[in-house]
């Protein structure tokens, strides 16, 4: 058996914390075998092998009579660099623990499992769903709604540095002030309607036009700019940094890409690019 996860692009701009949308990279959890103690087989630096590994550590704390399992990991999601890593490692543990404890749980159920232990929606709801997810915490539960799928291709400027979470949530301000509290709630929902009347046009101006998180997290990203630069050159639609970066995402139509790539390099962007599409699946069980 093989639990297949894709990865995720989180808040789409002005949509902090709360839109996602799922991406065409995977990560693949195959079950070799029954064993007597925990093993993960992987070549991800730095990640554990044993029950210390997130997947494991998901599987167990969504049902803690899991017996021992040996896995064989693949990834094609770079870590640490705003694809939503963690969420599809914690999607697949959520997978695991419901195949094995026959534990029935629906997919809404498995959302907010996923949700609390990563603290939004963002990110897990797309990679267990699929599709663009817009989703919030309310009263300790978690609403999600899929909107339509763009039919666009998303090119990820991947700079080779990471950039922690962590770390990036700290260069955030403790507070806004009401207007621009007000004025960035008001491009969000005005985003979220463009979304769903599939208005694209007017959804790219949107996306490009946060007060919440990217003017304070510039200076972490630095290609941001020239990234977007290049893409309104190119005929993109909008370019943003994706969850926590440091990976800068641009929806652009597909006969534009290969345009879009060539100014990259001529501006002297040259980190690794990911040309990919919106996945509509979400997390997937492929039997032997």
């Amino acid at each position: 058996m093989i639990i297949k996860t894709p990865a995720s692009t989180a808040n789409l701009g002005p949509g902090f914390d709360s839109l996602g949308m799922a991406v065409s990279l995977y990560l693949e959890v195959e079950v070799l075998n029954i064993s007597d103690h925990f093993q993960v087989d992987h070549v991800m630096p730095d990640i554990p092998h044993d029950e210390n590994n997130l997947i494991v550590k998901t599987a167990l704390t969504v049902y803690p009579g899991l017996q021992p399992l040996h896995l064989r990991v693949k990834s094609d999601i770079p870590l640490a660099h705003g694809l939503g890593s963690s969420s599809s490692a914690i999607a697949a543990g959520i997978e695991l623990a419901n195949h094995f404890g026959k534990l029935n749980l629906s997919d809404k159920e498995k959302v907010q499992i996923g949700a609390k232990i990563e603290g939004h929606p963002d990110n897990i709801a797309p990679t267990i769903l699929g599709g663009l997810i817009i989703g919030t915490e309310i009263d300790n539960h978690f609403d999600t709604i899929k909107a339509p799928l763009p039919n666009f291709s998303l090119v990820a400027y991947v700079p080779e540095y990471n950039l922690p979470t962590k770390k990036s949530r700290n260069v955030l301000p403790e507070h806004l002030d009401f207007k621009t509290a007000t004025h960035g709630s008001a491009i969000a929902n005005t985003l979220v309607a463009s979304l769903f009347t599939q208005e694209y046009q007017m959804a790219g101006e949107l996306m490009e036009n946060d007060v919440f998180h990217e003017k304070y997290r510039e200076r972490l990203v630095p290609e941001l700019l020239q990234v977007r630069e290049v893409a309104h050159q190119k005929h993109a639609l909008a370019t943003y940094l994706s969850g926590a970066g440091s990976t800068i995402m641009t929806w652009i139509e597909d006969e534009h890409v290969k345009g879009f790539l060539s100014g990259l390099r001529k501006h002297g962007l040259k980190d690794k690019t990911l040309v990919l599409k919106p996945d509509n699946n979400g997390v997937q069980i492929i039997e032997d």
